[in-house]
């Protein structure tokens, strides 16, 4: 896989003396769904990204908002729009918008003026247990957070989804009734292996979204499922989102540098493809690029089909 064009469907850069970092500044605390991020606390920019990624063929990248600051999100995409005039890349901006602000549309606007913007991403996590949410409350349910959903299409957006598998069923019908805002599910859809039913949260809950044909899934993030992790761990869980989603619907991502605390780059995707060694090369490559230059509409050029 490592000759394949690669379409990298999840990453973050960050100054830390650019953008304010609530999540990336001290004091750490290994409590919490990350764990400790001390490992990570440094600026992470394009050339470090593309040292990580030496060794593979990365045709393009889309950056997703990387926490910070609410009030930075207008910043965070005009230093990433002037970063991708001047190297090529990022090649699309997955920007931060809190879609219960009353005001959303005007950052909506604001966002969606800029060329390389694609999508929206306002995490969701929200989970009884106070150690694993990201959310004080489930925003999914708010009538402002819905309205602020509602309001994505009128921009061209699509929405970057994170949240755990306990909401998806509810955020299935809310997803149903706004079919020209395509939905991408972050990291596998968070399985929760510790709850009484995770497994099977997981699964009705992915089962609801696949339904949706404007819905698609990344496959990231393995080291927030179970830490160590490794292609046996984790591989079912991976052939049964594409089980659900298909090829076509699934697009792997490096989630760096997050993702460097639970592994190497290399070893994360050199996992990956040691899941997907089964499937045809055509179904590789799609889950490899074609499918995140497809939901994000990069316009990249990727060669002919396998």
């Amino acid at each position: 896989m490592r000759e394949t064009p690669f379409v990298d469907a999840h990453v973050h850069l960050w100054e830390l003396g650019r953008l304010r970092y609530p999540w990336l500044t001290p004091p750490f605390s290994d409590a919490g769904p990350n764990g400790s991020v001390e490992a990570i606390a440094h600026d992470y920019g394009l050339d470090d990204y593309l040292a990580d990624a030496a060794n593979w063929n990365v045709a393009g990248l889309v950056h997703v908002e990387a926490g910070a600051d609410p009030r930075d999100a207008l910043a965070e995409t005009e230093w990433l729009e002037g970063l991708a005039g001047q190297r090529g890349l990022p090649s699309g901006l997955v920007a931060f918008a809190a879609l219960d602000d009353p005001r959303v549309g005007e950052l909506l606007a604001a966002h969606a003026a800029h060329g390389r913007v694609r999508a929206i991403r306002h995490i969701a996590n929200w989970h009884p247990d106070p150690g694993r949410t990201y959310t004080p409350r489930d925003l999914t349910t708010d009538a402002a957070w819905l309205s602020g959903y509602a309001q994505l299409a009128r921009h061209a957006l699509s929405f970057d989804l994170q949240a755990y598998p306990a909401q998806f069923p509810a955020l299935a019908a809310v997803i149903a009734r706004h079919p020209q805002t395509p939905v991408a599910i972050n990291h596998m859809g968070m399985p929760v292996e510790s709850d009484p039913d995770g497994l099977g949260d997981w699964q009705r809950g992915m089962a609801a979204l696949a339904a949706l044909p404007h819905v698609c899934v990344k496959l990231s993030g393995a080291g927030f499922i179970r830490r160590p992790w490794s292609a046996e761990t984790v591989g079912p869980y991976v052939l049964r989102a594409i089980d659900l989603f298909g090829p076509e619907r699934c697009m792997f991502a490096s989630d760096f540098p997050t993702d460097a605390l639970f592994g190497g780059f290399d070893a994360t995707l050199d996992a990956y493809a040691e899941i997907i060694a089964g499937f045809s090369p055509a179904e590789r490559a799609a889950m490899w690029g074609r499918a995140a230059n497809r939901h994000y509409r990069l316009g990249l050029d990727l060669g002919a089909a396998a």
